[in-house]
């Protein structure tokens, strides 16, 4: 690889970066390289969907960045888990296929992303899409590189039925479809899932592009810099010396926390960050590492003496050992379900105008010891996750050595108002565990504990005990030029600086309500088309009964 050339090199081989360079390859005309950190994906936690904390819980697969301490998390330093394997994230993931809400797309363009709403987005959601329940139509497609489908079938753990059964019995709406006209709603998940294993951008586009010889990837590739000839991108230098360059463009597909990093570290930035660790400042681009964002959950944990959960005991040994057998023999069973099995998109407030938490429900015992990744003993879970938090943080360099880990501050629940929603979110878990349909199981409440019942002792269990879903975004922020917080123009191109784009969650303007994997995949399906200079996919011709804009 030393001092090979490309038409493209790509930095990051995780959900945008590995969707990106697949679609670039399908020129054959052109030269492409993926550059990842991390090694190949060939680990048996990635694939099994049962696994999912193992996976994350794997030192090899993550690189385990923390925040700086956050006052508003009672001081702690919060977990922020990002994949270093290819297929990034997406390799240690939920393995959760959603969209978000289709105003929040309306709102990037709103916010200066223009021609990125939700009926010119929708088209590249569903042109990777092969969604096994749902017929082809303006919300789903068919025969695309990545499989959605339930990810348990008819066999979802018989807690889910209890758990949608209370939503009901709270008058909350039934959502068929959470990619469809209208994500409000309680309901099955859709998950992304092929054949008893997890699917990926990596697994359904990346592999099958590493076939054509115009393709090259590379694994254990770190970036240091982006290498500049005054203000033009011409290739990346590795931290082992190494230099790759690039005929037309660099794309930076490295992530939320990485991307900035790798911009920072290659003098792109606030002048007066840069300067203050000694950086050469090439250009002076203040948005870069700023508009850090990410969303908070608590937990609400019942421990019960009944077996329905996923869990390990003495009770169940047959069941699980039948289950592994199963699973080894035809790829089905628990283990071939991710255990986010049902969900439900809720407003809190009845005059919001669209639901502002994530109802989150487990069917198994919360995972409480990272040194053990799967429930030992029975037991069910909610996680409300506030969905629109107004808090914003910053990425910064802590050294000018590409090694050390970023700071990353991403003020969670600083701003007044953003812990609101999780304290009535909280109050309506526990309704729903109160529910006729949990009464059979005799749930115990273990967090936040029968002791905590007034809003301050709400607050204070969310602020010591909360947690991030891992959705950071928005420190590249995409928007109008002439915007001095936007770091990408709506081409994803870096203002200030030529052949050089970033296409991953770092782009988005705004934390879409929802996981944010489906929506990076899809800023690389576009990225890749901006780049090949392709017109855009038709806008959709969406229904009346969509809550998207007409």
């Amino acid at each position: 690889m030393a001092d090979m050339e490309f038409d493209y090199v790509v930095v990051g081989g995780g959900s945008a970066g590995a969707a990106l360079a697949a679609r670039l390859s399908e020129r054959e005309d052109r030269t492409v390289a993926l550059l990842e950190a991390g090694d190949k994906d060939s680990h048996p936690f990635i694939h099994i969907p049962s696994f999912v904390a193992a996976a994350i819980n794997t030192r090899s697969l993550n690189w385990r960045f923390q925040t700086v301490p956050q006052p508003g998390m009672a001081g702690r330093r919060i977990g922020v888990p990002r994949g270093k394997v290819i297929g990034g994230s997406g390799a240690i993931n939920g393995m959760v296929y959603f969209r978000g809400h289709p105003t929040d797309f309306d709102t990037w363009a709103d916010m200066g992303a223009k021609g990125w709403s939700y009926r010119e987005v929708l088209p590249y959601f569903t042109r990777s899409e092969n969604n096994e329940n749902f017929p082809a139509s303006v919300f789903h497609g068919h025969g695309g590189p990545v499989n959605v489908k339930y990810p348990a079938g008819e066999r979802a753990n018989p807690l889910n039925h209890a758990y949608l059964d209370a939503l009901a019995s709270l008058q909350f709406k039934h959502c068929p479809d959470f990619n469809g006209a209208d994500p409000e709603g309680y309901g099955f998940r859709q998950g992304l899932i092929r054949d008893g294993r997890r699917e990926s951008s990596a697994r359904g586009m990346l592999h099958p592009a590493m076939k054509r010889p115009n393709l090259t990837v590379v694994t254990r590739a770190q970036a240091a810099r982006v290498v500049l000839e005054g203000r033009r991108a011409t290739g990346i230098e590795l931290v082992d010396g190494r230099e790759i360059k690039a005929r037309a463009e660099v794309v930076l597909c490295a992530g939320a926390v990485q991307t900035p990093q790798l911009l920072l570290l290659s003098g792109i930035g606030p002048a007066a960050h840069l300067a203050s660790v000694g950086v050469d400042i090439v250009h002076d681009l203040p948005g870069v590492g700023g508009n850090y964002h990410d969303h908070v959950a608590c937990p609400v944990h019942m421990e019960t003496g009944d077996t329905d959960s996923y869990g390990i005991s003495w009770k169940v040994w047959p069941r699980n050992i039948a289950a592994g057998i199963q699973y080894l023999l035809t790829r089905t069973g628990p283990l071939a379900s991710n255990v986010f099995e049902s969900v439900a998109f809720l407003k809190t407030d009845p005059s919001l105008p669209k639901a502002d938490v994530q109802f989150v429900f487990q069917p198994a015992k919360r995972l409480t010891n990272p040194r053990i990744p799967f429930p030992i003993g029975h037991g069910y879970a909610i996680s409300p996750v506030a969905l629109y938090p107004k808090s914003r943080g910053t990425l910064r360099l802590a050294s000018n050595d590409p090694a050390a880990a970023p700071l990353i501050d991403p003020r969670l629940l600083a701003e007044e108002g953003d812990i609101d929603p999780l304290v009535r979110a909280v109050k309506i878990a526990r309704r729903a565990f109160a529910a006729p349909s949990f009464a059979k199981y005799k749930g115990v409440e273990v967090a936040p504990g029968p002791a905590v019942q007034d809003d301050d002792d709400i607050k204070a269990f969310i602020r010591a005990n909360g947690y991030t879903v891992h959705h950071p975004c928005g420190t590249a922020r995409m928007g109008a030029a002439n915007d001095p917080a936007s770091v990408v123009d709506p081409d994803l191109k870096v203002i200030g600086i030529e052949g050089l784009r970033v296409a991953d969650a770092s782009v988005f303007p705004l934390l879409i309500g929802g996981n944010s994997n489906a929506a990076s995949v899809m800023v690389g399906e576009r990225g890749a088309d901006k780049i090949l200079g392709k017109p855009d996919l038709p806008a959709a011709d969406l229904p009346p009964e969509s809550v998207g804009r007409k």
